[in-house]
């Protein structure tokens, strides 16, 4: 029964002692488990590697889980055993893992020893460990494997631990490959799921939030590899396959060290969690950056290094796993299908489909092969893939991309070659990376590698959403998904060189880290690759002034007022033609939606197309003679007068609504929304205002709530405060009094999962709250304090107020980075009400754990504010807010 090699881990003696004494076991069990777990964590928490502890939990619970047995089955005569299956069947327990164990039971029932199972694992319970239990005879376990290769499997690494060894033989006989699944079987169920199991994290490991179990290139794809090898080769253990073949000593080496981190950030992780959790949560990675010795610097955080180091370590196994895989495949799958290789050419050749070197010294006598490899896989797309012996040369190989390598032109031509295929591109680039040779032949991006930014905004690492913004490029150029984005597909068409677009894609990003203006820095790194990669110094400067701005149309869209042809005009003048016009718009919205999945939205759709059209007729018009504002009031008005006499409505009708309208009304609106708008005002009787409407797919994306009332002090915060509670999300909001005192506001919404409101019931809903809301006539009530969302507890964004001119429109703009939370324009539009601040117009943008908005304000005379007044503002709504962050945090315990 001595099963813990450590004796100070916990007294058998002292234990054993204790149990003859007559006192009641469960605390002296329970006391011998905590002290022992204290233990381990102390030791873990003073250096002491996962590697060691993880073996010395099992046998902890080997110990307790013994004692136990004889304590509850010592008088069973009938063959029965005690199984750890599962990872502890491995001999594998972090601080939180599961204890998973099989009660095996020969000829008797589970009726006849059913008190003893009862009893039993009570027991187990009320001493605090996590049992998982199964009670199965031996046809149960061949009946369960058979339909389920997930039983199979746990069956497959199960450890007796008491009982009769007759009877689990028996079992691991019945359900060896020989009789269940075998391993040819076997290998394509697991690959199966391993493929859903990856498709459910997005096929990468690089997510906010990562699992770093289940995820890609966790810890089950070492379990993966183990399995597999297991079964078909009988192998115990990992190092089994150095000796038949399958793995060098350098990939064993690389899988052990990779285990061993992701070890001892699953210990580290059950020790701040306080139970089992594989999510590296954002309210964990800080607390483990510290506890891994990382610190802040200059420019990177340290919870930032950590992470980039997991990221790293998942990319090197995923590399490892993908490649064991392949020769796995080979091994068991296509071991029967011979055919002679088909040479392609003096350097490569194909068999059963799989792409390989012809001699094992290619890549030392032809390096440029390193890069040819990824071109021949996009002219052949016969080729299924690369075969795992000519994936493991590229690996041993990849030392050879150096300075010189970088300066040949054979290999300059090579990667250029590559981006101008005409398929293949994004998933080649996906390749070189996972192979290890994107980075050595671009430093820049080897820089990036698993480089993480702490916020919400960017879902995905900087070399995942790099080639994430590449393969959106390409997506534009695909028949088969133009129907997507059709005015995307047909720009990109239309483009002369669309691999200075995936150029750009590349380097956009490519000096985050480094400290100063990425884009400036991405620009120096393009123009200088462009060049040595023998493009015109105009194309060079094109795909530089690309990397450079990449941020412009969307910072124009987001936070300025499209609708002022000023703005235009600025924006027009910056990009300078219709040719940087167009690859900046595709770029853009490349970029945006491989960010975040959740990011891109109908609203931001409609916005970028609308910057792009009124940007391209201004280019038309000539810079040098800008749309004139009256013009365009004149061309809007026509066109809603034509809609509206198509409808019915009387000219004069149309004449005696619009008299009381500003000019702002007939800029910031279509002639498409101004006939909506002018129809229903003039069908409702006064006397039912408000009047409040709802379009679900209004023409700036989105669903648009149009609001026309009295106006008063408080319309906005009640406004937005209804909204709120409704679950809304508020995108954009323009507000406009007419001369007589109305107020034209609409309101773009989406729900929570950035779809437009949809169903009659909901849009009735939203209708009715709204006009409840402004038809009170009661005081403007404080906003309610809201919980904080789990995500958003573990940031910490400082509130910034800023408070500008627009003299061209006589009125200000105040820019408010603080961050993101429910409620926050409610609080927003309670301080301009007790302040009399007007609003025009609002841009509102959230940026992952950070809102970023813009209000167009105005004082109670409808002028720019004073700087007293400016003053007053930012102090008040700087309290106000500050306050809000206060109550919240500590309703949250944070």
């Amino acid at each position: 029964m001595d099963a813990v090699a450590d004796k100070h881990l916990i007294d058998i003696e002292a234990l054993d002692e204790a149990m003859a004494s007559g006192n009641p076991l469960v605390p002296i069990f329970r006391k011998a488990r905590t002290e022992a777990d204290q233990t381990l964590q102390a030791r873990f928490l003073e250096g002491t590697p996962a590697s060691e502890l993880v073996p010395l939990r099992a046998q902890l619970v080997d110990a307790l889980l013994l004692r136990a047995w004889d304590l509850h089955f010592s008088d069973v005569t009938r063959p029965v055993s005690l199984v750890a299956v599962g990872g502890y069947g491995r001999g594998e327990l972090h601080p939180g893992s599961d204890v998973d164990i099989m009660l095996l039971i020969g000829d008797a029932t589970p009726e006849a020893i059913a008190s003893q199972i009862e009893g039993f694992l009570m027991f187990l319970w009320d001493i605090g460990l996590e049992v998982g239990h199964s009670v199965r005879s031996l046809e149960d376990c061949v009946r369960e494997s058979e339909q389920d290769i997930t039983v199979a499997t746990n069956l497959m690494e199960s450890r007796l631990l008491a009982g009769d060894p007759a009877l689990h033989e028996r079992m691991v006989e019945a359900t060896g490959p020989e009789h269940v699944w075998p391993s040819r079987d076997f290998f394509e169920a697991k690959w199966q799921e391993q493929t859903a199991r990856h498709a459910k994290y997005h096929e990468t490991a690089y997510n906010l939030e990562p699992n770093i179990k289940e995820g890609p290139g966790g810890l089950r794809d070492i379990h993966m590899v183990g399995w597999v090898a297991k079964r078909h080769f009988g192998a115990d253990t990992l190092y089994d396959l150095v000796g038949i073949g399958f793995l060098t000593e350098d990939e064993y080496r690389d899988l052990r060290r990779g285990q061993h981190f992701l070890w001892d950030v699953r210990f580290a992780l059950h020790i701040a969690a306080g139970r089992r959790e594989d999510r590296l949560l954002f309210n964990y990675q800080t607390e483990l950056a510290a506890q891994f010795g990382y610190k802040d610097t200059e420019h990177t955080l340290a919870v930032e290094q950590f992470m980039q180091r997991y990221f790293r370590t998942i990319m090197r196994l995923s590399r490892l796993n993908e490649m064991l895989l392949q020769y796995y495949q080979e091994t068991i799958l296509l071991k029967d299908d011979i055919e002679p290789p088909a040479l392609i050419n003096k350097r490569f050749q194909s068999i059963r489909g799989f792409l390989e070197v012809t001699h094992p010294q290619t890549f030392r006598r032809y390096p440029f092969a390193l890069l040819e490899v990824f071109l021949l896989l996009q002219q052949n797309p016969q080729l299924k893939g690369v075969r795992a012996s000519t994936i493991r040369l590229i690996r041993q190989n990849r030392n050879l991309i150096d300075d010189r390598f970088r300066s040949d032109i054979r290999c300059r031509s090579l990667f250029m070659e590559i981006l101008r295929q005409p398929t293949g591109i994004t998933h080649e680039l996906r390749r070189m990376h996972r192979y290890g040779i994107l980075g050595r032949y671009l430093p820049a991006f080897g820089r990036i590698t698993g480089r993480m930014q702490y916020d919400l905004f960017h879902a995905y690492t900087v070399d995942s959403h790099t080639l994430m913004v590449v393969r959106n490029l390409r997506r534009f150029t695909v028949p088969e998904h133009m129907h997507e984005y059709p005015m995307c597909s047909a720009i990109i068409a239309r483009l002369p060189k669309p691999e200075l677009l995936y150029l750009a894609g590349l380097f956009h990003d490519i000096a985050k880290g480094r400290g100063g203006d990425h884009s400036e820095l991405g620009a120096e790194d393009a123009y200088t690759f462009c060049v040595r990669h023998g493009l015109s110094l105009y194309d060079s400067r094109l795909v530089a002034w690309l990397v450079r701005h990449h941020l412009l149309m969307s910072m124009t869209a987001q936070r300025r007022d499209i609708s002022d042809p000023e703005v235009i005009h600025d924006f027009a003048q910056q990009v300078g033609d219709q040719l940087h016009l167009d690859y900046l718009y595709l770029l853009t919205v490349a970029d945006i939606r491989g960010t975040n999945p959740s990011l891109w939205n109908s609203w931001k759709d409609a916005l970028l197309a609308d910057l792009y059209k009124l940007t391209k007729r201004a280019m038309r018009r000539g810079l040098g003679n800008p749309i004139d504002k009256d013009e365009l009031i004149g061309e809007t008005q026509q066109a809603a007068r034509r809609r509206l006499k198509a409808s019915g409505l009387h000219h004069m009708t149309v004449r005696s609504i619009w008299r009381h309208f500003t000019d702002d009304y007939f800029l910031r609106y279509s002639a498409e929304e101004i006939a909506w708008h002018t129809g229903a005002i003039a069908r409702v009787d006064r006397a039912e205002l408000p009047l409040v409407m709802i379009e679900p797919q209004g023409s700036r994306g989105g669903t648009e709530v149009f609001v026309y009332t009295k106006d008063r002090n408080d319309l906005f915060a009640l406004t937005v405060s209804a909204l709120d509670r409704l679950g809304l999300n508020i995108q954009d909001a323009r507000i406009i009094t007419t001369e007589d005192g109305h107020t034209l506001d609409s309101y773009l919404v989406l729900e929570d999962d950035n779809s437009p409101v949809e169903g009659e019931y909901r849009q009735r809903e939203v209708v009715e709250a709204v006009r409840e809301a402004l038809s009170s006539d009661g005081p403007l009530q404080s906003p309610t304090p809201r919980k904080l969302p789990r995500r958003l507890q573990h940031f910490n964004t400082a509130t910034q107020i800023q408070i500008s001119e627009d003299a061209y429109n006589d009125r200000n703009v105040l820019e408010l980075i603080t961050g993101d939370r429910p409620g926050l324009l409610s609080h927003v539009g309670h301080v301009f009400s007790r302040l009399g601040i007007g609003l025009q117009n609002a841009r509102i943008a959230t940026i992952g754990e950070r809102a970023e908005d813009a209000f167009f304000i105005t004082d109670t005379d409808g002028g720019p504010l004073s700087p007293a007044r400016r003053e007053e503002l930012l102090d008040t709504l700087k309290a106000e807010l500050e306050e809000d962050d206060d109550v919240m945090r500590r309703a949250d315990g944070v």
